[in-house]
């Protein structure tokens, strides 16, 4: 299954993105709990998870947390010992439910299946599936288990084409990407009754919603795009259509800023770099204010630096930096600028391993993966000290 990670999954150096299974599981006493005092951190692994990495799903092998909402609930997707990938919703204290897509493909080692991207406060899940031919369609699940599919109506339908859903916010509007028939990618948004507007910005020839918590309740949508010379700008694209470069003013040529999540109040969050190729992360207010940042302990060679993924309604961000090693370690910025630095005590320590943040909810929690010394990806679940 392709295009899982397109949101820059950060290496950072990576430049260069109607059933339910009926898989209950109870997942307490199968989580690692791994804390001191406070702030705490639980990993996790989905019961039915492959153990093991596998070359028909590296480096996708595992369990992947990729959004959690302001009840505790996070939702991803795992890959079983079969590489079947399937979607996950994990409770406050631990359940696991699994689910397949109507429609995804179940095949043996084909690494089709279903993906969870976003989850909203009601509970109800934004994501895609692949079906046996191929084709990526979105979804959303409801609290009661049904579906809704769905497919922009431009998009191709041939293989690793059509369209796949990644943000959902309270009102039950969509929003993700799609590609069409000559693999060019666009953006989309989806209203709760299932109209689909298609968008991308004046001078984009590729546009991607970002992933998770990239749509806000009023229905902003933030992300980014390739211009014709290959240069990645982010965006900002309001309710009514209208659409704005984000991009760190001062960089010069060459830059690049890619923006990751928008907040309730219109905040956005990012990273970005200049010509030295060392990554920065960045607050941008409503009013279009940009404040740069980066965690202290993060390397500042070509290729490291500070990523940032998600920000809260308060202004707390999350995210990650890399080490000399490249491996990453996770963070979590408040809003008076004081840094939290975090990791998974069984994550790997070598190039391409460690933990990785995806988002962060209202009371500062966050949720992501890890990835272990043999290559394999966990859950976590940070919680901050009160």
């Amino acid at each position: 299954m392709k295009f899982r990670t397109t949101t820059l999954v950060f290496s950072l150096c990576a430049l260069s993105a109607l059933t339910t299974s009926g898989r209950l599981s109870a997942q307490e006493g199968q989580d690692q709990h791994r804390s001191s005092h406070n702030p705490k951190l639980i990993e996790f692994d989905a019961p039915e998870a492959g153990k093991v990495s596998s070359p028909y799903c590296a480096p996708y092998c595992g369990t992947f947390a990729y959004a959690n909402n302001d009840l505790g609930e996070v939702v991803g997707y795992y890959t079983d010992a079969n590489i079947v990938p399937h979607g996950f919703l994990r409770s406050l204290d631990g359940h696991m439910i699994s689910f397949d897509a109507p429609g995804a493909g179940l095949g043996a080692d084909l690494d089709e299946g279903t993906v969870a991207y976003g989850i909203n406060d009601l509970g109800v899940i934004a994501g895609q599936f692949e079906d046996s031919n191929y084709v990526f369609h979105g979804f959303v699940r409801f609290r009661d288990g049904s579906f809704a599919t769905f497919d922009a109506p431009e998009a191709g339908t041939g293989a690793n084409q059509g369209t796949l859903a990644t943000s959902i916010n309270l009102e039950g509007e969509t929003a993700g990407y799609y590609l069409d028939e000559s693999y060019v990618v666009h953006g989309f948004v989806r209203s709760a009754d299932g109209e689909v507007t298609s968008f991308d910005p004046p001078d984009s020839i590729y546009t991607y919603p970002c992933q998770e918590t990239c749509l806000n309740q009023e229905g902003a949508i933030t992300g980014y795009y390739y211009d014709e010379s290959y240069i990645l700008h982010g965006f900002l694209r309001e309710p009514d259509g209208k659409i704005t470069t984000v991009d760190v003013p001062g960089l010069g040529t060459g830059a690049l800023t890619i923006a990751a999540s928008i907040n309730p109040e219109g905040a956005i969050t990012g990273y970005y770099s200049g010509s030295d190729n060392v990554y920065h992360g960045f607050v941008r207010t409503p009013g279009g204010h940009f404040t740069t940042f980066d965690v202290p302990a993060a390397a500042t060679g070509a290729g490291e630096g500070t990523a940032a993924f998600s920000i809260n309604l308060l202004g707390a961000v999350t995210g990650i930096f890399l080490d000399a090693n490249n491996a990453t370690h996770g963070f979590s910025r408040s809003v008076d600028s004081t840094f939290a630095k975090f990791d998974a005590p069984d994550a790997g320590t070598g190039a391409g391993q460690g933990t990785r943040p995806s988002t962060n909810n209202l009371q500062g929690a966050v949720t992501g993966w890890y990835v272990d010394a043999d290559g394999v990806n966990h859950g976590f679940v940070w919680s901050p000290a009160p």
